[in-house]
């Protein structure tokens, strides 16, 4: 699989699938005007990249390497949070599968909010779930 590499926008962030060296970021801030057309694509490709090494019996191959999900996100409206969710449930169906996932949730030193937010998502799932406070 190719990399996704979807560049920021003043409404979007920016979005690195990078199958080969076991990454996934977004950067930035998300509120897309059209916020399925922003994130459809990202799920399909997370969706692909697993289904396809089930698949092809790839599992124990990726099982061996940790998949990194960092989420290094400065504002996100609730329609996007409704997509994060959804992308980190995925992350956490997968893991289920056998694939080792780990979640970095990055927030900005003082912002209670980001932290909160971040506190929710990780209740939701069973994938390690790391907290990184960046200092200002």
């Amino acid at each position: 699989m190719k990399i996704l590499n979807i560049e920021a926008t003043l409404k979007s962030p920016k979005v690195i699938f990078d199958t080969e060296n076991f990454i996934f970021e977004m950067q930035g801030n998300s509120r897309p005007e059209n916020v399925r057309n922003f994130y459809y694509p990202i799920l399909d490709a997370l969706k692909r990249f697993y289904e396809s090494a089930l698949e092809n019996n790839k599992l124990e191959q990726f099982s061996s390497k940790i998949f990194k999900y960092n989420f290094k996100l400065e504002y996100f409206n609730s329609s996007s949070a409704k997509f994060i969710s959804d992308i980190i449930l995925l992350i956490d169906n997968y893991n289920k599968k056998g694939f080792n996932n780990k979640i970095y949730w990055y927030f900005e030193d003082g912002d209670e909010d980001m932290i909160e937010v971040g506190e929710d998502f990780s209740e939701m799932i069973n994938v390690p779930f790391n907290f990184i406070m960046i200092k200002k």
